[in-house]
């Protein structure tokens, strides 16, 4: 612990030493000047701080902060990006003219691999230091974790990204072999740690005349700059934690939908100018608000700008927002996921003759995490639930979101009913399973062994069982424990993980059953 208090010091000195500051630009005649003779980059508005249920290391605010004020800004020559390591190695220089087919962030992966292996000689060796040993990114997920997370979308999603992360590292190797790196720089262990090292922290894409919201799909731990597609990585920069925007969202929904608890009436979003706009979406609101303009690049100053989003009072840990990510996208680009994510999202699978009836896109045919089903589900099924020589005349109703008739209604609940009853009795386990689950996860990361309760129910021992095999440990046991290792810890981490992601899954599921009775009692009600 020591050791490592003394390197974070030693990393936050030399950040000074290089011009990153909290300092307001007023109070220093230049960007240097003002850290260049501190001890810390940090002090004035931000410290290092640690929050255990929030996300681990972190930024707290060391005063109040206000709103859109500058709270950590770090110069153009400390961000590391494929300009700035190929400017000062020749030989990278050279060797990355050979091999134009390689992504840029191929290319920014193998340039990290790079400045690793000159150890102390790399510029950047402080910062090296204090970036994650490991990550739990869906590309590390091995065939038991994938498993877990049972939902097809998921696991398929974690199959391909993980076939795609290892042909990414083959056709990296030649470049790693020109350049000499070491071997334990130029395994695919080694590469799966450099690839979620350029995607898996902040995706703040926002310059100095604030990017709009699309080019937020960017993902990875690198911050946007103009001038590389690829981003930067950006000492000092990278310690905030995430914060999902969307808050401001789900209440505006839910005062615009509910009505005494139920989905009676969705009165249509109207654009500027007064026309019915029903396709405008949480998203467009969220990017036209400006609440996602946390940082950028900015030429005036030549360094990259941290703002605060909104008032920080003294010890609060001060946060970014990366983007609008789902649970699983959060799990793909991060390694981590949120009990309640605004931006959560259970897609809806229609027949094929119910996308005859509206022209709605897929992605927008969803269930919020509070198990209220999307706008354009609730459109689509109202259509779709109405006789098709009717479709024509009520088609502006349902569009706007209107109720069209108490009877069509309670189809429209029964129907989202019945399809996520389907889903759920699909899956392997249930909820109850997957708590209990979660609960040996969490007694078992509190002990040096591993222990199987005798109280588990039927499908979750088996899940505990094989994790076990998974892990080897089939013969490891003594007196009833297993023998836990940093391997085992690590592997039920990312387990926890699956079964965090998947038990979301299914409440959200059960949160719209729920959702959808109640509807359907309160047109029941107003009919008597």
């Amino acid at each position: 612990m020591e050791k490592q208090e003394a390197s974070l010091e030693s990393f936050l000195k030399w950040a000074a030493e290089h011009g990153v500051s909290d300092s307001p630009p007023s109070s220093s005649s230049s960007l240097s000047s003002s850290s260049s003779s501190s001890s810390s980059c940090l002090g004035h508005s931000l410290s290092i701080s640690h929050f255990p249920q929030a996300g681990g290391r972190g930024l707290a605010a060391v005063r109040d902060l206000r709103k859109g004020e500058m709270i950590l800004r770090v110069p153009k020559s400390m961000l590391m990006t494929r300009d700035s390591v190929m400017e000062k190695d020749q030989t990278i220089a050279h060797a990355l003219k050979l091999y134009p087919s390689l992504s840029s962030t191929q290319v920014l992966a193998v340039c990290l691999l790079a400045e690793l292996n000159k150890g102390r000689r790399s510029v950047w060796y402080p910062y090296l230091m204090e970036l994650p040993r490991s990550y739990d990114t869906l590309t590390t997920f091995g065939p038991f974790e994938t498993k877990a997370l049972q939902v097809d979308d998921a696991v398929w999603l974690t199959e391909r990204v993980v076939v795609k992360a290892e042909l990414e590292w083959r056709e990296a190797i030649p470049l790693m072999k020109q350049l000499d790196l070491k071997p334990q720089f130029m395994n695919f262990k080694a590469w799966l740690w450099a690839s979620a090292t350029v995607r898996t922290l902040l995706s703040i894409v926002i310059s100095a005349q604030r990017i709009p919201h699309p080019l937020l799909k960017i993902s990875s731990r690198t911050l946007h700059v103009p001038w590389d597609d690829a981003g930067c990585l950006c000492p000092v920069g990278d310690l905030f934690n995430y914060a999902a925007p969307g808050e401001e969202i789900a209440a505006f929904e839910d005062s615009k939908r509910c009505v005494n608890g139920s989905l009676l009436e969705v009165e249509s979003f109207q654009n500027g100018d007064g026309i019915e706009n029903p396709s405008l979406d949480a998203e467009e609101y969220d990017s036209s608000s400006g609440r996602l303009t946390d940082g950028g690049y900015e030429d005036d100053v030549q360094a990259y700008c941290f703002y605060a989003k909104r008032n920080y009072g003294k010890n609060e840990q001060v946060l970014l927002s990366y983007g609008t990510y789902t649970n699983l996208e959060l799990l793909e680009h991060y390694g981590f996921l949120l009990d309640w994510n605004p931006n959560e999202k259970v897609f809806m699978p229609l027949e094929l003759d119910m996308f005859a009836c509206h022209s709605w896109p897929a992605d927008s045919l969803y269930i919020h995490q509070g198990g209220w089903p999307s706008f354009s589900l609730l459109s689509a099924l109202r259509l779709w639930a109405t006789s098709p020589n009717q479709r024509k005349s009520v088609g502006h109703l349902a569009f706007s979101g209107s109720q069209l008739s108490p009877e069509n209604e309670k189809t429209v609940m029964k129907w989202i009913i019945s399809r996520c009853n389907a889903i759920l009795e699909s899956l392997p386990s249930t909820i109850e399973d997957d708590r209990s689950i979660l609960c040996t996860i969490d007694e078992a990361q509190q002990l040096e062994a591993l222990e199987k309760p005798s109280n588990l129910p039927s499908a979750a021992a088996m899940e505990f069982a094989e994790f076990i095999e998974s892990m080897g440990l089939g013969n490891g046991r003594k007196n009833g424990m297993l023998p836990s290792s940093t391997k085992v810890e690590r592997a039920m981490g990312k387990w926890r993980l699956a079964v965090q992601w998947r038990l979301n899954y299914k409440k959200t599921l059960f949160d719209c059953i729920s959702f959808c009775l109640r509807t359907i009692d309160s047109v029941e009600t107003l009919q008597r």
